[in-house]
């Protein structure tokens, strides 16, 4: 497990939307606390990662860039889960206004996540005003919401759904469900009080720098309705993968952080967008050229608390390259022009 945890310490999921991240071991797990946006107000926030039977997909087949399986423990007991929690919050307090639960899949699973340690995770927490988990949409179902209510009303279910097109979610990151099933999930979580964030997944592997922005585009516009926030996550270079097996033979490049930029100020005015770029400014992550990459990063994150395109003020050179890229690359036939 000691390869697992370092893996998962240089490139966590995207977790917290603020500037500030602090992180430290707890019970031999991760807990970071943060800034992030909830009703228009900066709050601070907690994240916990909680160590399970890992997702049931991974386990059966597997997404194309997710490795987070590698981070689980199949002999996960009901009675470890809760104490991780606990062991976090003896450690941090409950003051906070954000708590995210993440277990490298769907925290509604129950074979993953036992429903004794589910009710008793969500009701330690009934107090704070958001509550975010993650799903799968197949486990979000009118029953599995009604348990959720009764144990915790302020609880958002974060889906990866990565992009509204079926042939690319099916071909590209072999996910396994379709976007309608993510529509009945969000009506569903909808219909029992329960607010939902999407998860959006810019440039999978096989799509090319405008193929990535144009379908991030489009997949906001599509998602909007259905979510209560859309998180923009940056494709990065997990172990064990297969976008890793691409980028190691130079036939995947992580998306230039301009791209990022370009989508949030495109798709400000239909939702509300966030997006902490994971890994930024290395080769394995979303990156520019290097020297404008730390200032972009944070301006990122700047707009994600505060939703105002003003925040992007940065120039760089290398936006003529990147834009180069863009007109260019659907030449290369699926080569990167730029590492």
């Amino acid at each position: 497990m000691k390869t697992a945890r370092a893996s998962r310490r240089r490139y966590p999921r995207q977790a917290a939307s603020g500037t500030t991240r602090h992180r430290t071991r707890a019970n031999d797990r991760l807990a970071w606390t943060g800034l992030d946006l909830l009703n228009g107000e900066i709050v601070p926030s907690l994240t916990v990662l909680l160590t399970t039977k890992g997702c049931y997909w991974a386990r059966r087949d597997g997404c194309t860039m997710c490795g987070y399986i590698a981070d689980a423990n199949p002999d996960a007991q009901s009675a470890d889960i809760q104490k991780q929690l606990f062991e976090v919050l003896a450690q941090y307090g409950t003051a906070f206004k954000i708590v995210k639960l993440f277990t490298s899949g769907s925290f509604l699973d129950q074979e993953e996540l036992p429903i004794d340690a589910r009710d008793a995770i969500l009701s330690a927490l009934a107090d704070t005003p958001k509550v975010i988990v993650e799903s799968r949409p197949e486990f979000v179902t009118s029953e599995i919401c009604g348990d959720v209510v009764r144990s915790n009303r302020h609880v958002e279910i974060a889906i990866g759904l990565e992009t509204s097109n079926d042939d690319i979610r099916d071909s590209c990151i072999n996910k396994g469900f379709t976007f309608r099933d993510f529509v009945r999930a969000s009506k569903v979580a909808h219909s029992d009080g329960l607010t939902v964030k999407a998860y959006l997944l810019l440039k999978p592997p096989f799509l090319t720098e405008v193929e990535a922005l144009e379908d991030a585009i489009q997949s906001t516009h599509d998602a909007a309705p259905y979510a209560d926030t859309i998180s923009l996550n940056l494709c990065n270079v997990q172990k064990g993968t297969l976008v890793e097996a691409l980028w190691k033979k130079r036939l995947y490049r992580p998306p230039w952080l301009w791209t990022a930029v370009e989508v949030l100020k495109r798709v400000k005015p239909i939702a509300t967008i966030i997006c902490d770029p994971v890994g930024a400014g290395t080769a394995r992550g979303p990156h520019n050229c290097g020297k404008c990459d730390r200032q972009v990063i944070l301006e990122i994150k700047e707009f994600s608390l505060s939703q105002d395109s003003a925040s992007f003020t940065a120039t760089c050179a290398d936006q003529l390259l990147w834009k180069y890229v863009l007109e260019f690359e659907k030449f290369s036939y699926g080569a990167p022009l730029v590492p």
